[in-house]
């Protein structure tokens, strides 16, 4: 309020210099034709009077005005319509700089946005288009069984998963239209993402230790799935021997738990792996981390209304934790 005031008196504070001044002016004038000083002062303190009531009139009408343009800071940016009723030319004037602008910032989104939307199918039709090689590429390799077609048939898995990604960061967008929320068999989606990457962990000889996962999970399965394939590829890029294990936290029964052994996050790194495009210590080392799984596992689980959670010591490995809701996790 303090501030408020302060503002109003430096906007009005010429008004109210002259005001005082006229009636200074006055008051000495009628002092000069020896009239007697009761009703110079009397007429001096109506006066007063009368330009404080005015005063604080203008006052609560500049409070109120300053309320409703405060309010307007939620929806300026949608419409201008509700801005208040210019008093004068020169408000009248910041009005029609307001629209300018806002009809400016209206037509550069709609332009970024038909320019995003052509790059998004572009790219999605890329990605559809793209999967037809990678699969006649897959038969090819298969059709000869050797060493080097095993290596190319991992490399080729490895593309493969990439455009599943980049079709999925590309969905991220409208991801709430494309829900189809049922109870799932908890053991049944991990599985499915194990059998995916069988030829990456019997190619990298990592143990896989599947504990018993008899719950019931109210979700997507498309979109859990992925979230489980992205954890399991990290967790076998990152390890280079010993074992993956996946298991409910016996800390918490709704809580699932992916577990590896490998070479761990760096400690300062741990409240920054769901960020957008962080590598951290491991991605630079590795030179081909891109810094988009985690935070797309990130933004996955937060929109199927589940939690996810890291702990990593150097050298000793990585556990990833997804929490479900415990009411989802019982068994129908």
């Amino acid at each position: 309020m303090r501030k408020l005031i302060i503002s109003y008196l430096k906007r009005h504070l010429v008004k109210y210099l002259v005001f005082f001044l006229f009636t200074s002016i006055f008051a000495v004038v009628l002092s000069l034709y020896n009239l007697p000083v009761e009703p110079v002062l009397y007429s001096s303190i109506i006066c007063v009077y009368v330009a404080i009531i005015f005063i604080l009139l203008d006052f609560i009408n500049y409070y109120k005005r300053h309320k409703q343009l405060i309010e307007l800071r939620k929806t300026i940016t949608l419409q201008v319509d509700s801005l208040p009723t210019a008093r004068d030319l020169i408000e009248k004037d910041y009005h029609d700089l307001i629209k300018r602008l806002y009809e400016d910032k209206v037509h550069i989104v709609s332009s970024n946005d038909q320019v995003h939307s052509s790059l998004q199918d572009y790219f999605i039709l890329w990605a559809h288009q793209i999967k037809t090689p990678i699969a006649a590429m897959d038969l090819i390799l298969q059709s000869e069984e050797n060493e080097q077609n095993k290596e190319l048939s991992i490399e080729l898995f490895k593309i493969e998963q990439y455009v599943e990604m980049v079709l999925q960061y590309l969905r991220l967008g409208n991801m709430s239209s494309d829900l189809l929320l049922k109870k799932y068999s908890l053991d049944e989606l991990v599985k499915q993402a194990i059998r995916k990457y069988a030829k990456l962990f019997i190619r990298k000889k990592i143990q896989l230790s599947l504990s018993d996962l008899d719950r019931n999970v109210l979700t997507d399965e498309k979109w859990l799935v992925f979230v489980i394939e992205q954890l399991l590829s990290n967790a076998i890029k990152y390890t280079k021997k010993g074992s993956i294990l996946i298991y409910m936290d016996p800390a918490s029964e709704n809580t699932l738990v992916i577990e590896d052994t490998g070479i761990g996050i760096e400690e300062e790194d741990l409240p920054r792996v769901f960020e957008k495009g962080f590598t951290g210590y491991n991605g630079r080392s590795d030179k081909k981390s891109t810094g988009i799984g985690l935070y797309l596992c990130k933004q996955i689980l937060a929109t199927l209304g589940h939690q996810v959670t890291i702990q990593s010591n150097v050298g000793k490995g990585t556990k990833v934790f997804i929490e479900f809701q415990l009411n989802e996790m019982k068994m129908e």
